[in-house]
């Protein structure tokens, strides 16, 4: 929304000025005018300069389920969708989602459908979310649909905090154990390397392989951290493009135990956004689209893009799962018994159930794996830099 800069006068003659957003000039002449202001100046200020800065997300994820699960209290006590949209924007942490649901207040006082009004804010909005709400809309359900949008999402925001927390671990302490390399081989062990070379006695053959790598990381340490940085951009170049994001997406699900942890929190979320979508009468051809747009990993996407051609053509959702390894046959066999029992929406829910328990346990069993090997492995990477150094003290001192 425009933001605009404006010079007034008071109802008593006193001079203010000030900056708001609006829709139109017109718009912000309007409110302006409301509040008892005289305007004698108002210009359109540069959204590059003084625009809100636009980085990631929009909106934290906490902040996300809370608003959810407020509207979806305020529904349920029977207030109405205009009067909600005002509370919850005048109760937001947030200054761009209380600006976008004003926008939205707008858009229901001139007869704009809930889910029309939210597609204009794709960026606050889900694709899920929208069309979980027209077709509550539709069914005249969508207390109901609210409600489970709030468990949905509550759900989500818990299964992005377990591997948040189960996969930063080791990456801080991976980082932590190369900054204390860096750090010793760049400073320590050089003020060692003059005392040895001081001595006539031979150096040993392992002091002099650590001593080497020292020497080279003084020299080229700029050449190191610009091919690490290169490493990162290209990676990140790559993965934009739809070949290599898929060879990267597959390489996440082989890694040895962070694989398989990987693997279930994308099978939980795929099979519980499938089941959210068809217990909401949501057309099953639909909700698979919906569900592969919803799922980040490009592997299970491409494979739900298969159902849906299968589906399309009269198969089971549940064919070309069967013959790809991402997917283990408990789905592919409760796929195929909902599908015979009209009960698909039940069993997938079951299935999300299943591997979020197995989630709970997966991140618990690679939480207290992690600590000691992480431990280990940044002692043994300090010890061996140390070991390296006292070797030819000893030697040394056995000599005098």
């Amino acid at each position: 929304m425009p933001l605009y800069a404006y010079q007034a006068r008071t109802s008593d003659g006193k001079s203010t000025k000030g900056k708001l957003q609006s829709h139109s000039e017109k718009d912000a002449l309007s409110e302006l005018d409301q509040l008892d202001l005289f305007v004698y100046q108002i210009k359109k200020l540069n959204p590059v300069l003084y625009g809100e800065i636009d980085i990631g997300s929009p909106i934290k994820n906490k902040d996300f389920v809370i608003f959810l699960r407020q509207f979806s209290t305020l529904i349920d006590a029977g207030i109405s969708l205009v009067d909600s949209m005002d509370i919850l924007a005048e109760q937001s942490n947030s200054k761009r989602l209380s600006h976008a649901l004003m926008e939205i207040k707008e858009d229901l006082q001139e007869g704009i459908a809930l889910s029309e009004a939210l597609a204009h804010h794709p960026k606050f909005f889900p694709e899920l979310l929208v069309s979980m709400i027209n077709a509550g809309e539709v069914s005249g359900r969508l207390d109901e649909i609210m409600e489970r949008m709030a468990n949905y999402y509550e759900k989500q925001y818990q299964l992005k905090k377990k591997i948040e927390t189960a996969l930063t671990y080791p990456s801080v302490i991976g980082v932590l154990a190369l900054l204390i390399t860096m750090f010793l081989l760049t400073f320590i062990v050089p003020i060692f390397t003059d005392m040895f070379l001081s001595f006539d006695q031979e150096i040993p053959a392992y002091t002099q392989l650590i001593l080497n790598i020292s020497g080279f990381f003084q020299k080229f340490w700029w050449g190191i951290l610009g091919g690490l940085i290169l490493i990162v951009l290209l990676v990140r170049t790559l993965n934009k493009k739809e070949h290599f994001a898929y060879l990267f997406d597959r390489l996440k699900l082989k890694i040895p135990i962070f694989g398989t942890f990987i693997q279930k929190a994308v099978l939980a979320r795929m099979t519980q956004t499938l089941s959210s979508l068809l217990n909401s009468s949501v057309p099953i051809i639909q909700a698979t689209d919906i569900t592969k747009r919803v799922i980040s990993n490009r592997v299970v996407k491409k494979v739900l893009n298969d159902s849906k051609t299968a589906l399309e053509e009269g198969e089971s959702l549940a064919t070309p799962m069967k013959t790809h390894w991402v997917f283990p046959k408990l789905i592919t066999q409760m796929i195929a018994v909902g599908e015979a029992t009209g009960s698909l929406d039940e069993m997938l829910m079951k299935v999300a159930t299943f591997y979020e328990q197995e989630l709970e346990e997966a991140s618990d069993k690679l939480k207290a794996l992690i600590e000691p090997v992480m431990i280990v492995f940044l002692s043994f990477v300090v010890g061996a830099i140390v070991l390296a150094i006292v070797i030819p003290m000893f030697s040394l001192f056995e000599s005098i």
